[in-house]
């Protein structure tokens, strides 16, 4: 590969089923693209967008595509499945693709995915519980394949940090089973002796009723460290204000590095980036900052895994070498319904985090 000459980047989204939100979605990914190679001036990069229209067959067509055209690596799709056909479709021509997937299963080969992961958040908000003297960890998930994700990576978050995982209680999302869930968890507590109790709940599904149930049942802040998997930082006020999560930990971006993204972003483009915009801007951030080494096989998986990472839309990642990745994230509670920081996000890979 020439890095003297501008380098071909395909950038495939999910544009051109006629989905708006999709529309919006895609344009977004591709206005952070772009973010990315005008803030890194001095690299080569021809950059050309290929939609798949959040289909697995297009995807790969389109990948073939960008591949004829030259493309020496893949930025996208976003569907799990759909960025799994496009791997395959170059495999055998030795492309690699950044996935703005969060699904570990298609994770692998020539194929990362650049979407928050269970593992990823388990292991930094576990680790950091079990630093306080947490050591004895219970789970509350849901009973589908994303609650088995959620359950196994707190699982190996325990053992890597030092903790006990005791037990497990699922529940469905219906509002007969997240009752039920409630007793059951408070039983697992009892029998267990668990001081910590990691939920995979999000605003949008059982947290409002975990949060106000779990405490009536006698399973408070104060005997339970609650900690969450997803973005509570998002939940309703009413929510953020109980009693019952008071003291609870969960995970956020570095605010600092995501901040300045939302204000570099809508500066160039007039509006607010989409919430999942900052996997495009990592992904070509990554590809120019090897670019920029000037070195023949930059796109290769050695140099794409190096281990110092990249800096980031929402703070510093780098790429697994199972094609997973590691982001730092900052340790965050509520105090008095406010999200308050509790230990910021690591500013680079070796230290306290990692």
């Amino acid at each position: 590969m020439n890095t003297g000459k501008p380098v071909v980047v395909g950038v495939l989204v999910p544009s051109g089923s006629g989905n708006q939100q999709q529309e919006a979605l895609a344009s977004s990914l591709v206005a952070a693209a772009k973010l990315a190679v005008a803030e890194m001036g001095d690299v080569q990069i021809d950059l050309r967008v290929y939609p798949t229209a959040g289909d697995s067959n297009q995807a790969a067509a389109a990948a073939q595509r960008a591949a004829s055209e030259g493309a020496k690596i893949l930025v996208g799709p976003l569907f799990a499945q759909a960025a799994n056909a496009a791997g395959t479709a170059v495999a055998a021509q030795g492309i690699n693709v950044l996935s703005f997937s969060n699904n570990p299963d298609i994770a692998g080969g020539n194929v990362f995915i650049l979407g928050d992961t269970f593992a990823n958040t388990a292991d930094r908000v576990v680790g950091y519980a079990a630093r306080k003297g947490q050591r004895s960890i219970a789970a509350l998930v849901r009973a589908d394949a994303a609650g088995d994700v959620a359950a196994a990576a707190v699982q190996s978050a325990a053992r890597n940090n030092g903790a006990n995982f005791v037990g497990l209680a699922k529940y469905e999302l219906t509002s007969e089973s997240a009752i039920a869930a409630v007793s059951a968890t408070k039983s697992l507590i009892e029998r267990t002796g668990a001081t910590a109790l990691v939920l995979d709940a999000d605003a949008a599904g059982a947290l409002p009723v975990f949060a106000q149930m779990l405490p009536e049942k006698g399973v408070t802040s104060a005997n339970t460290q609650f900690i969450g998997l997803t973005r509570w930082d998002q939940t309703a006020p009413a929510v953020r204000s109980s009693s019952g999560l008071q003291g609870a930990l969960f995970t956020l971006n570095d605010t600092g590095a995501t901040n300045s993204f939302n204000q570099r972003y809508a500066a160039a483009n007039g509006s607010n980036p989409h919430l999942l915009a900052g996997k495009a801007y990592d992904a070509m951030r990554a590809v120019g900052t090897l670019l920029q080494t000037g070195s023949s096989d930059a796109l290769t998986r050695k140099k794409l895994t190096r281990n110092s990472g990249f800096q980031g839309a929402n703070g510093i990642f780098r790429l697994r070498p199972d094609g997973t990745n590691q982001r730092a994230l900052a340790i965050a509670t509520f105090q008095e319904g406010n999200v308050v920081v509790v230990d910021p996000a690591p500013r680079s890979f070796g230290g306290a985090g990692f």
